[in-house]
């Protein structure tokens, strides 16, 4: 069955999942709604704007010079029109048309905000190459270039996109009015800006002395002042809607509510930083890409924060350091982070080229923020937004310990790190399901499996692919299928309602998760989202002869089975009967494993196929490509269960 994000079944089950607070607020934000059709609020008076959170003198001297040479020829790129969004090249950003989606070529109706149904790709276009360029982004680049060159045509280029975006998009008219983390990180790179055209003569009639940017900036705030993300919502968008409102507050406090808003939104930040990690330092949605998104809101946030003078709580700063921490210890030797949950793409701030690593670019900045470990990985490469944050950020000591060791397993979120020679890297998924009622980027992927060699994906997550549009291929990455662990009867172990809504989650627990002895690392857990069996999975990982041993055992009445093994797009697999040969090349080498299936299956190799979707590994949102995945079919009626072995041999 598809559910439609937006129907009526898939509004029953999301009415479902909110507690009565959630209600009474969501009720109250219809009436808001329909109140400010007819009487919209109106900007106050504004005299005296000004703008003082510029960068410290010397900042942009700080730019190691490969860095910036990496943003000027992105932001070149840019003015000539070009670039690319989820996998859809444009050339029309020279001159860009706000409501465009150029993948299905629609173009988003207007009207009142609310009344826009932008789940409705028929009606509106893939929402997400329409909202992407109105982040505004692409214009912190051309802002961050105008910097380091100081050539007014990136100025210029970002003052006339500005002007026209503002004319194009009155407040609450329209698609880019209906979802606040927009609103939020919108704000955030219009501060960014803000900044890095200080320099420019332009700057402040294009800003504090523009009555047009006033209004905008100021219904921005009044807007995510009134539509916070509520209850079963409050993921990573209502932190993102408190780090905009915060760094607009802060950076732009002209208005008489700037105070209250700044107040609001750092409480806001605060309580929902807190609430959306774990202690250990993991995201709670457990999808990795969000860690990344939060961590740099947050990050960006106190840097706001920190040039303003104005005070933050310890707790937030506590937060930031251990996503760090925890971001640093589950990398593997690529400093790759586990590909784990839901991923769009998604960015905080953004003001480097392309070919910037953005998860050695957040280790960097924590480096600079908060000291490295000594066994935190090496970082070589380099970026421009590292010393734009840290010459705002004032350097804190930590007052809690940190890891003296490399954290190896997470308790609080499932998550186990294996480590062996040569590169290997295995990564063993015992956690919730995800994050509050409705887990709305959480995958059905409990015990499922993720091992690298080198940073080659060898058995792969294979990612997201998509959130609206099409409802086979969103049911196909985020199913247990799609994964590389065991399905029962044909069936996902939670149950979804919708695209981003699970009605019911499965429930892991991690038994054995020990990675003390070097010879040995041991995991083993169990979940229980097959009614009336439970499915339980052991991996051993022994150094010395570089194999990795999984054992796939049932409990309860025998069921049709299904085994997937997925593999990286760069790895080439040979089937013979249950015995499959593995290649690769690495850096101009040829590496090799033999993947030794379960007898008691009959296996299957599938690659590309859409009838339906198998066989396809996802590198970012937007787009797929074909890659081998092994199946094996049979029944659980073995008493010694289903094991397979992995063994590296170059």
């Amino acid at each position: 069955m598809t559910v439609r994000s937006g129907s009526a079944g898939w509004y029953l089950r999301r009415l479902s999942r909110m507690g009565p607070r959630e209600v009474g607020g969501r009720v109250g934000d219809a009436v808001r709604r329909r109140r400010w059709r007819s009487a919209p609020p109106d900007c106050p008076a504004v005299t005296g704007a000004r703008f003082t959170a510029v960068l410290p003198a010397g900042t942009l001297a700080a730019v190691p010079p490969d860095a910036a040479k990496r943003l000027v020829a992105e932001a070149d790129r840019l003015m000539d029109g070009h670039a690319e969004y989820f996998g859809v090249v444009r050339d029309d950003l020279a001159d860009p048309d706000w409501w465009y989606d150029p993948k299905t070529g629609h173009r988003a109706p207007g009207g009142y905000a609310f009344d826009v149904p932008y789940r409705n790709e028929d009606a509106v276009g893939d929402i997400k190459q329409i909202w992407e360029l109105s982040r505004h982004q692409y214009l912190t680049v051309l802002a961050a270039a105008y910097a380091v060159t100081g050539n007014e045509r990136y100025a210029e280029r970002v003052a006339a996109h500005l002007r026209s975006w503002w004319a194009g998009n009155a407040p609450l008219r329209g698609v880019h009015w209906t979802s606040g983390i927009e609103l939020g990180i919108r704000l955030l790179s219009w501060v960014w800006v803000r900044r890095l055209l200080d320099g420019w003569p332009g700057a402040a009639p294009l800003f504090e002395d523009n009555p047009v940017a006033r209004a905008q900036i100021w219904h921005h705030q009044r807007w995510l002042a009134a539509f916070p993300s509520r209850g079963s919502s409050a993921n990573n968008h209502v932190i993102a809607e408190a780090a905009g409102q915060f760094a607009a507050a802060c950076a732009f406090g002209w208005f008489p509510a700037s105070a209250r808003w700044r107040a609001d939104a750092l409480r806001s930040l605060e309580r929902h930083l807190r609430g959306n990690t774990f202690v250990s330092g993991l995201n709670r949605e457990l999808a990795t890409e969000y860690h990344g998104l939060v961590l740099e809101l947050g990050l960006a946030a106190v840097a706001e924060a920190d040039a303003a003078g104005v005070p933050v709580p310890a707790s937030i700063r506590l937060v930031l350091l251990r996503m760090t921490d925890a971001l640093a210890a589950v990398v593997d030797g690529r400093l790759r982070p586990p590909r784990q949950g839901d991923a769009d793409d998604g960015h905080g701030l953004v003001v480097d080229g392309a070919g910037t690593d953005r998860w050695a670019s957040l280790l960097t900045t924590g480096d600079a923020v908060f000291g490295r470990l000594a066994w935190w990985p090496a970082v070589t490469g380099t970026d421009v937004r590292t010393p734009l944050l840290a010459a705002l950020i004032k350097p804190t000591e930590p007052s809690v310990t940190r890891p003296a060791s490399r954290p190896a397993h997470f308790a609080d979120a499932g998550l186990t790190i294996l480590r062996g020679p040569g590169g290997i890297w295995c990564r063993c998924d015992g956690g919730p399901h995800g994050f509050l009622s409705i887990a709305a980027h959480a995958h059905a992927d409990a015990l499922s499996l993720e091992v690298r060699h080198d940073g080659v994906d060898v058995l792969a997550d294979p990612g997201t692919y998509c959130y609206h549009g099409q409802p086979e291929w969103r049911r196909y990455f985020r199913s247990t299928l799609g994964h590389n662990t065991l399905q029962l009867d044909g069936a996902d172990q939670s149950v979804s309602g919708g695209p981003f809504l699970w009605t019911r989650h499965a429930t892991s627990r991690v038994l054995t998760a020990d990675t003390s002895d070097e010879g040995v690392a041991r995991w083993c857990a169990e979940h229980d989202g097959y009614q009336g069996s439970v499915h339980r999975r052991r991996v051993e990982l022994t150094a010395a002869r570089r194999e990795l041993r999984v054992v796939d055992e049932v409990r309860g009445p025998r069921r049709a089975a299904r085994l997937a093994f997925h593999l990286g797009p760069a790895v080439t697999a040979e089937l013979a009967g249950h015995r499959a040969v593995l290649t690769w090349t690495r850096d101009g080498e040829d590496r090799s494993a033999v993947l030794d299936l379960p007898a008691q299956l009959s296996w299957r190799a599938h690659r590309g196929e859409t009838g339906p979707p198998l066989g396809w590994y996802s590198a970012g949102f937007g787009r797929r490509e074909p890659a081998t995945t092994l199946v094996g079919t049979g029944f659980t009626d073995g008493a010694e269960g289903f094991t397979t072995v992995l063994g590296f041999h170059g």
